[in-house]
């Protein structure tokens, strides 16, 4: 039934003109509004559509709603704090993040950032194993 559906992921905003400018200009990635629905369409590489839609009682996720892999993560925090953006710091037991708030692994680098609506992203890069 399910086998060749092309299914698309969705988000909460409480603010679509923040989340569209966010979006657009500072990650750079493709934005189109459905102005029947009011909505906003995020077009990724590789032909994936979000839906990010309004909310009025928009509560922020509390887990990743998003990932950006990247050929180097230390470039594109870099970047991406020169547009603005604030990554998370985390220094708990089981997940730390160093002095460019980059948690590193044997298989993977992680930084983690919200949008305008507190939604987290990150962006990420794997390693050879």
């Amino acid at each position: 039934m399910f086998k060749n559906s092309h299914a698309f992921s969705g988000f909460s905003v409480d603010d679509l003109e923040k989340a569209k400018q966010f979006y657009s200009q500072v990650l750079e990635q493709e934005v189109t509004e459905d102005n029947t629905m009011g909505l906003l369409q995020l077009h990724l590489a590789g032909h994936t559509q979000v839906l990010i839609y309004p909310k009025p009682n928009h509560e922020p996720a509390t887990f990743t709603i998003l990932n950006f892999p990247v050929d180097n993560i230390d470039e594109a925090v870099q970047e991406l704090k020169k547009r603005g953006v604030v990554f998370e710091t985390y220094q708990e037991e089981y997940l730390q993040t160093d002095e460019n708030n980059i948690s590193r692994s044997s298989l993977v680098d992680v930084a983690w950032f919200k949008d305008p609506a507190g939604n987290i992203l990150s962006v990420l890069q794997t390693k050879e194993a």
